[in-house]
């Protein structure tokens, strides 16, 4: 089993906040260090820490500077100073493991007609027929770097240029719950009703957001998501059995 030491570089980005910089590009190997290191910060904060925000290559440390200060008694630091010190210790306990096994979240999708009216403009659009951008999407596996935008949204690596298409012109005011879409060379799936401009490509029945539950975002950052295809029928039928 591969183990590396994790590296960062930190920006101080306000009296509150210090950024943790793992890289510049949106790669694997990076996710796996910004997962890491958020994991072991959420579960092990240092005191005056209030929140972490993870993103793409770096993880954003929230904090209290009265609490940080008066928690380690350096009263001839800043506080930033003193989160900095703190970080470097985390980050020198931190080993990561470059093999480790994801866990695998199979998401049905119903392509096509209603559930997906622009799949028609994204096989035009690369010039392949319906058939094969459903194949080719549902062949996929796809990494979550990250949840944002809206809560429990999956930002996912992976999908092939092949089907890439890019965002609609003028975007529609509200998209339906469990819509699968493609902008650019992202797929993603939106977990609640909202706006948006990407090309919708089919829909799951699949809650991705769950707000009852202790853990709401069904999806976390470093999962792998396969695609599953289902028909009109097996979609209905997966909602029925919800209610």
């Amino acid at each position: 089993m591969n183990k590396d030491k994790i590296t960062a570089e930190m920006f101080c980005i306000s009296e509150t906040a210090i950024l943790v910089q793992f890289g510049n590009e949106i790669d694997r190997s990076i996710q796996i260090k910004v997962k890491a290191f958020a994991d072991y910060i959420d579960e092990k904060p240092f005191e005056g820490m209030i929140e972490s925000i993870s993103a793409f290559t770096s993880v954003t440390v929230i904090y209290d500077p009265v609490k940080v200060r008066k928690a380690y008694g350096r009263s001839n630091q800043f506080a930033y100073e003193i989160v900095q010190s703190e970080i470097n210790k985390i980050l020198n306990n931190i080993v990561t493991e470059s093999n480790g096994k994801s866990r695998i979240v199979e998401v049905p999708v119903c392509y096509g007609g209603k559930f997906g009216p622009d799949l028609e403009y994204v096989a035009a659009y690369n010039k392949i027929s319906m058939e094969e951008v459903v194949k080719i999407h549902s062949e996929g596996e796809y990494l979550v770097y990250m949840i944002g935008f809206a809560p429990g949204f999956p930002y996912l690596g992976g999908m092939p240029e092949k089907i890439s298409a890019p965002r609609r012109k003028s975007p529609r005011t509200e998209i339906p719950k469990g819509s699968v879409g493609i902008a650019g060379m992202q797929t993603g799936v939106y977990p609640i009703s909202t706006p948006g401009g990407w090309q919708l490509i089919g829909r799951t029945p699949l809650e991705l957001f769950r707000p009852k539950h202790r853990i709401p975002s069904l999806l976390k950052a470093g999962d792998i998501v396969k695609f599953i295809p289902i028909s009109n029928e097996e979609y209905e039928a997966y909602k029925e059995e919800e209610i």
